[in-house]
């Protein structure tokens, strides 16, 4: 069922980013430009599902690494991959001393698993072990291939509002078929409309990958590692040590990350692509609270 309804809303995000593009390049070029976007949108619909995973790795820049090279955190990795009876991932590494980590992959047989360097600092190693578990929640519940293009649409979204945004200040927004005052305020007012609401879209397609994953890869990784505690401790350490030590990401990936590694007020903690760090550590205290009473 879960695998079902992560493949209903690959479906609707990749059809939302067609009809998307092709309005874009209508407004840009007018039919001419509807027929070059709808051929975009096409190869951009096969490179994201095909290559949505090495697209997130390397705007992460993350580094593959083999047992050889982080012979500790492979062994990890591995170790847990066979609890949750999952294939295993490939490894890699993000330089940065912001402690974060995220999963990618179209299914678990091309799954993968970041961490950052500062995650294998700053915690101890049931912290980490209990973060990677998690992330490997997230490939067991097949939730990374829709994470993933989610951020590629976003992604594409700020781009289109990027385009917008310069084909207005240089007034080349709007088709000219027409050289009309008419049509000319009509290319203004829909590049407006892009450039403020692109922004919005992105975020609130990124909400509609529903924040309940990260609830469900929560209790999925307290199960694999058998540490509830574990998990809510690293949780609540990366997200004091996020305050601190920022970690530099695109905002189309924040919805990748085992806690969302920007920051900001009310609206912008209203508008999350993750549930709030306080209530996810409520709720693995409960679990463990259930685990004790189960054992007694």
């Amino acid at each position: 069922m879960r695998g079902l309804t992560n493949t209903l809303k690959t479906t609707a995000l990749l059809g939302a980013l067609t009809v998307l593009l092709v309005l874009a390049g209508q407004w840009f070029g007018g039919t001419q430009g509807m027929i070059v976007a709808f051929i975009l949108a096409v190869l951009m619909n096969g490179g994201a599902y095909w290559f949505s995973d090495k697209l997130a790795l390397s705007m992460a820049g993350a580094r593959e690494v083999s047992r050889y090279e982080a012979p500790h955190l492979y062994q990890m990795v591995a170790y847990l991959a066979q609890r949750a009876n999952l294939p295993m991932p490939r490894v890699y590494l993000i330089d940065s001393a912001a402690p974060n980590a995220f999963a990618t992959g179209r299914d678990p047989q091309h799954g993968a698993v970041a961490v950052t360097t500062g995650l294998l600092q700053l915690l101890n190693d049931d912290e980490v072990a209990a973060v990677i578990a998690h992330e490997l929640g997230h490939i067991k519940n097949r939730d990374t291939l829709i994470s993933t293009i989610a951020a590629t649409f976003a992604g594409a979204i700020a781009i289109l509002a990027d385009m917008a945004q310069w084909a207005l200040l240089l007034g080349g927004f709007g088709r000219h078929d027409e050289d009309t005052e008419d049509s000319g305020l009509a290319g203004v007012v829909s590049g407006l409309l892009l450039i403020l609401v692109a922004p919005i879209a992105a975020t609130l397609i990124q909400l509609a990958i529903s924040r309940t994953r990260e609830f469900e890869a929560d209790a999925a990784g307290a199960t694999i590692s058998g540490s509830p505690l574990a998990l809510a401790s690293a949780l609540r350490k990366i997200e004091a040590w996020k305050q601190r030590l920022p970690l530099a990401t695109n905002p189309a990936m924040a919805n990748l990350y085992i806690v969302n590694p920007l920051d900001g007020g009310a609206i912008v903690k209203l508008f999350s692509t993750h549930p709030p760090t306080e209530e996810r550590i409520a709720r693995l205290e409960q679990m463990a609270i259930r685990q004790r009473a189960l054992v007694w």
